[in-house]
């Protein structure tokens, strides 16, 4: 099992009600979600831009870790400052670096991948790559649009923003992840306002040209949809101290889970328990095992909402 994240590394200073880093600290999505792969067992492979400013730290952490990669120099490395401000995770995004935008992804690394992850976090993968990945990868692509609808504004700050070029990658993507702002910023439908608003959101983003669409809602679980079934899925209950990276982590066990178990619901199901252990933790570190998520993936399919027949709007389990 071999999955591969493109997009840039990030160190980034966080602060939340409970913790602090005080430093800068490695983060990003295709970071993230290649970290916990690799805890979970398969082989990761990171494709990015870093700068020389923290190039030898990162280095050293994906010899660490036991992480792949084919990294581009950049002038800087990128980074934000990110500071929680409430319970549902909502919190401001400064910018303390902006890498490069990724170049090019080798072939043989594209045809090597059982799962290619699209974590951009700040528009460095571009169309033209997006589609160069659909045609080259053996397996299968899943985007997760963050760094797509996000750009810097006049104060430094980033701002969210309904990039057209999201609507050409969608198609070209087997599946999308989005929370709930993403999902919002997309489809047009808020999917917290109520849960026929969370499955009206989703169906829209499917209609979009993906063939499985999963939204997010932090704390009050996800909901994925194939075209067919709709699945609800509850978070796994626990001690959020840290929520970065929790969507970074639960899109690694979707792309884990669903090359173990082979369907939707078993992949969402295993990829909140996933996530679930990253809130738990701050940074890089989180003592993620495949036991502890199989552990927790069974506890969660034994107590969860189940499958929603998209045609019926029954419970079928």
């Amino acid at each position: 099992m071999h999955i591969v994240g493109i997009g840039n590394p990030v160190y980034d200073y966080i602060k939340t009600p409970q913790i602090d880093t005080r430093t800068r600290i490695l983060s990003g999505c295709s970071t993230n979600a290649c970290l916990a792969a690799r805890k979970l067992g398969a082989r990761a492979t990171m494709v990015g831009c870093v700068g020389d400013d923290f190039g030898g730290v990162f280095h050293d952490a994906l010899s660490r870790y036991d992480i792949g990669s084919h990294i581009y120099h950049s002038p800087e490395t990128g980074g934000f400052s990110l500071i929680y401000y409430d319970t549902l995770g909502n919190r401001t995004l400064d910018v303390l670096g902006q890498a490069l935008a990724v170049p090019d992804v080798p072939s043989e690394v594209l045809s090597a991948a059982d799962f290619v992850i699209i974590g951009p976090i700040l528009g460095e993968v571009s169309l033209d790559l997006v589609k160069k990945i659909r045609i080259t990868a053996r397996g299968h692509v899943l985007l997760d649009p963050q760094g797509v609808l996000r750009r810097i504004g006049a104060d430094g700050r980033i701002e969210h923003y309904r990039s057209p070029d999201v609507d050409a990658m969608i198609p070209l993507c087997d599946a999308v992840k989005a929370n709930e702002i993403e999902a919002e910023i997309i489809t047009g439908i808020h999917p917290r306002s109520s849960e026929k608003d969370l499955r009206r959101a989703t169906e829209r983003l499917h209609g979009l040209g993906c063939r499985i669409a999963i939204v997010t809602l932090a704390a009050e679980g996800s909901a994925g949809y194939d075209g067919h079934n709709y699945v609800r899925v509850p978070a796994y209950a626990t001690n959020a101290v840290d929520p970065t990276g929790a969507g970074d982590t639960y899109a690694a066990g979707f792309m884990v889970g669903y090359l173990k178990y082979g369907t939707m619901e078993e992949a969402c199901y295993y990829a909140s328990c996933v996530a679930s252990v990253m809130v738990e933790n701050v940074g890089p570190d989180f003592p993620l095992t495949a036991e502890e998520a199989d552990q927790r993936w069974r506890m969660l399919m034994a107590s969860g909402w189940g499958d929603i027949n998209s045609t019926q709007g029954e419970i079928c389990r």
